[in-house]
């Protein structure tokens, strides 16, 4: 896929193994592997992280395979999954710490370009969100206005898993 505000294509990444089945090694059972996602999803680490501590710690390579569901799958079913896609809330954390800076420091110039930049694709992924509907009704409004005014400092949609953004101000 296309890098939105540079040159390159991004062709490069990891190839997934054409064998989808569990490994004879692994020991692990689906259960087991679900009461593992929700424990740390009660511990407020996003599906990525989740992922991260499966694959390193339990051998879980792929949840998918194990489980056949992914872990924001799993997570929905059980009424876990966070508010906001992952992706969105990334950008909007970066535009908060880059806001931040600039009110710090003013004279960097160069952020401001960076600040803008971040924000259109905070702009576009929230109009993306909200056409897959992936965003609750309530926060449509409340998250575009915050990404397309580059995100002011008022910035709390759900305290539980926003607690990075307070630690932020």
């Amino acid at each position: 896929m296309g890098r939105m505000h540079a040159p390159g294509k991004g062709l490069s990444q990891s190839a997934l193994p054409y064998r989808r089945s569990v490994p004879t090694w692994l020991k692990v059972t689906s259960d087991d592997v679900k009461e593992q996602i929700f424990k740390l999803a009660k511990k407020g680490l996003s599906p990525s992280q989740i992922g991260v501590i499966l694959r390193d710690s339990h051998g879980v390579a792929q949840v998918r395979f194990v489980t056949g569901n992914k872990i924001l799958r799993i997570l929905k079913s059980k009424g876990l999954a966070p508010d906001l896609p992952e992706d969105l809330y990334h950008l909007i954390k970066k535009a908060v710490a880059i806001r931040k800076h600039l009110e710090r420091n003013r004279k960097v110039t160069p952020l401001d370009v960076c600040l803008q930049l971040t924000s259109r694709e905070g702009r576009g992924l929230t109009s993306y969100d909200i056409g897959d509907s992936r965003v609750p009704l309530g926060q449509k409004t409340f998250i575009k206005s915050h990404v397309r005014y580059s995100i002011k400092a008022t910035l709390v949609v759900n305290p539980a898993n926003m607690s990075d953004l307070k630690k932020a101000f």
